[in-house]
Order: C-alpha cells, then sequence, then structure tokens
C-alpha cells in the first residue's frame, strides 16, 4: 500500500490524516539532547551522517509519525556558497552578511555546493535504509527570500528590517542573491532526491513580512521556479511550500506554484484554510505549537476540532510552525492518539 503522506500529497483524502511535525527531531526531547552533546556542538551535530540521521529517527522510534523529516539546516545552503556560518549559544545563527557586490562576487554556485553538502546527502542515504519502509522520507531547503534575510543580515531578526532595505536601496543586488539561491536550491534538493528522499517541502519562514506584489515577486515565483524544476528533474515527486503567515497569499498558491501541498500556519483557521486554500489541493497544518507545552482539553479539542474541519479533503496534520524547545514530549503523544482517535 502506498505511504499515507503519499497518498495525501497526491489528493486522496483519507479517513485518519497522516501525521508529522515540523522540528519534530530536536531539543524538546533529550535523546536528541544527549546525542547533539555527543556531537559536540550543532553544525557538528548537521554534517555528521551517523548521528543526524539518528536524531532524525528518534521521534519515530518514540511516536511513530508518518514521514520523518532530514536534521539539518537551512543555513548550510548559504555555507556550502562561501558563506561563513557559525552558532552563537543561546542565540542562534550568525552568517557573514552580503550586502555588496563585492560580497556577493565571492560566492560559488552550481556543482560547487555538493562538495560541502554531501554529508547530508549520505544522512538521507542512511536514513532510507534505516527507516521503515511505510514512514515517508521529506527532504527540505529555506525558500530563497527567507535564507536571503538571514544572509543580508547576518543573522535572525523580528522584522526582516535589512533584507527589506536592500531590496529597496539596491534592487539588483538583491534579486541576484535570490537569484543565485534559487538557482542552488533546486540543486541541492534534486541531490537530496537522488539520495532517496521521496517528497521536498520549501520552507518560506518569513514570507510574511512580504506584501503584495513583492509576495508575488519574491516568495510565490521562487517557489513556482523551484517547484517546476524539480517537477521536471524529478517527475512524481511531490513538493509541500510553506510560506508562513502569508495571510490573502495562501489563496491559489497551489495552482500559481505546482506545489501538491500548501502547509499553513496557526495565524489563520482551520476552516478559512479549508474555504481558501483546500479547494487547490492537500493543505498541511496547523495547530498552535504552543499547545505542544500547554497540553490538556484545549490541545485535544483543537487537534479534533482542525482533523474534522479538514476531512472532507487532503490533509497531512501538523503544527502550523516548528515545536519549541519547552514543550512536553508527553503532549506529543496526546496529540497523536487524538488525531489517530485511539
Amino acid at each position: 500500500m502506498t505511504k499515507t503522506i503519499l497518498r495525501a500529497l497526491a489528493g486522496e483524502t483519507l479517513p485518519t490524516p497522516p501525521i508529522w511535525m515540523m522540528r519534530q527531531a530536536g531539543r524538546y526531547l533529550p535523546e536528541y539532547k544527549a546525542t547533539r552533546a555527543q556531537a559536540g556542538d550543532f553544525l557538528s551535530l548537521c554534517y555528521n551522517p551517523e548521528l543526524a540521521a539518528e536524531v532524525t529517527l528518534q521521534p519515530i522510534r518514540r511516536y511513530g509519525f508518518d514521514a520523518a523529516i532530514l536534521f539539518a539546516d537551512i543555513l548550510l545552503l548559504p555555507q556550502a556558497l562561501g558563506a561563513d556560518l557559525w552558532f552563537v549559544t543561546g542565540e542562534g545563527p550568525r552568517l557573514s552578511t552580503i550586502t555588496t557586490q563585492a560580497d556577493f562576487d565571492k560566492l560559488g554556485r552550481g556543482a560547487m555546493i555538493h562538495d560541502t553538502l554531501n554529508p547530508i546527502y549520505e544522512t538521507v542515504k542512511i536514513l532510507r535504509r534505516e527507516l521503515p519502509p511505510e514512514i515517508t522520507l521529506i527532504g527540505f531547503a529555506g525558500a530563497p527570500w527567507t535564507v536571503a534575510t538571514y544572509m543580508i543580515a547576518g543573522q535572525g531578526t523580528p522584522d526582516q528590517g535589512p533584507a527589506h532595505a536592500l531590496k529597496a536601496e539596491n534592487r539588483a543586488l538583491f534579486e541576484a542573491i535570490l537569484d543565485r539561491l534559487t538557482e542552488a536550491t533546486v540543486d541541492y534538493l534534486s541531490a537530496q532526491i537522488d539520495a532517496g528522499a521521496e517528497v521536498v517541502k520549501l520552507f518560506d519562514s518569513w514570507a510574511g513580512s512580504l506584501k503584495d506584489e513583492d509576495f508575488q515577486r519574491y516568495a510565490l515565483e521562487p517557489a513556482r521556479l523551484i517547484t517546476q524544476e524539480i517537477k521536471r528533474r524529478h517527475p512524481g515527486i511531490p513538493v509541500i511550500a510553506f510560506p508562513r503567515q502569508a495571510a490573502k497569499g495562501y489563496v491559489g498558491f497551489h495552482a500559481a506554484t505546482g506545489a501538491d501541498c500548501v502547509a499553513v500556519d496557526d495565524s489563520v483557521t482551520a476552516e478559512w484554510a479549508v474555504e481558501h486554500v483546500q479547494v487547490g489541493g492537500c493543505v498541511q497544518g496547523n495547530l498552535a505549537s504552543r499547545h505542544m507545552v500547554t497540553g490538556g482539553d484545549a490541545l485535544v479539542s483543537e487537534t479534533r476540532r482542525i482533523v474534522r474541519a479538514f476531512s472532507n479533503g487532503p490533509h497531512i496534520f501538523n503544527l502550523g510552525h516548528g515545536i519549541t524547545p519547552d514543550a512536553d514530549p508527553a503532549n506529543v503523544q496526546l496529540m497523536i492518539d487524538t488525531v489517530r482517535g485511539v
């Protein structure tokens, strides 16, 4: 029987939605913390295929999710293009900035990324060997706009202000960065598929800060180009797009990009997403991550409401964003049991 995630992505309405969780391999799990300590630091964990595969498998063993998502980070790609990347404990990633033409000219392109990223592909190969046969393997990358915001600012920012400023001040350079990232993202995802990924997901975590025409040009259009080229190179491979906080930009996103599934965050209701997004195809989402911290009756009632709302069309149950480090692992089990009617 075809895997449940793949059935939903193909447009099938299932009696029980398949389920996985963004950041399901992560800091809320004690076994993850132990493996990360063994690796030494976050980047060493990402680039160690055996340990990265281990943390990818941990939530599958513990919970029996319907999919595993490759353990990596969206900023490995700019590092592979030549940016310096490091992580500051308790603060997150830092990158050397790309704000001038001279900075941009130092970036590489094309096949050079694979020299750095080969350990990621090795992780995918290990996972395809070790995952249970019914579990779908998802590869991923950051969308060009979101990755560019980190490259331009050198770190995460609350409003993506430096990227918006560069867009206003030097549109040609800004667009060159996005074009380079679009090209490299296709190559990166394609290599993940060659290594064994069965689905790929494009995370545009900061899509919501793009408005109107900018959203069309810098969130939707790169997603369309990447999806189109992935499907040309790998016919039959499904693509999940996640333009987080897109609001009205979610409407028509399936058709405009060719994505097989659109993931929605919890700033929109499931009922709204049924009316405006699920009409275009499979929807993924959208329980608020806070329920993984607070649990209880609210978790159960919200989970049931979301499952009911999406039940007349193709749906993959997930959170509206990644699980947070302060989540209680017991609440994850409660969510899964509720979805599956245990």
